[in-house]
């Protein structure tokens, strides 16, 4: 058993000032993408087993939600699918909007 990798929105504030290679991925409702997003491909958490194609093993994957909960699930299932390189954005969107 896997311990679900977390990155907090400070860090992921600095992988992407830092350029990093990664790939984000927003996992909300399309509603939810369009009111507010940081980018990313975007992928409904229903979406996501239509598209493990476009979801690398090779590099590190953030995916993100409104609060991590359907993040956490999602990851959860890929992990079982023998992903192990994708970070949890931990909070979501709510911690995202609370960093000063």
């Amino acid at each position: 058993m896997f311990e679900m990798l977390q990155i907090t929105p400070q860090q992921l504030r600095e992988w992407i000032s830092a350029e990093k290679d990664f790939l984000l991925i927003d996992i909300r409702e399309d509603w939810e993408h369009e009111a507010f997003n940081i980018g990313g491909m975007h992928i409904p958490m229903d979406d996501i087993p239509a598209h493990l194609t476009d979801i690398p093993t090779n590099k590190d994957v953030v995916m993100y939600c409104e609060k991590g909960i359907r993040s956490t699930i999602t990851i959860q299932r890929l992990e079982q699918a023998g992903y192990h390189n994708i970070y949890n954005l931990n909070g979501g969107m709510k911690a995202w909007k609370g960093l000063k």
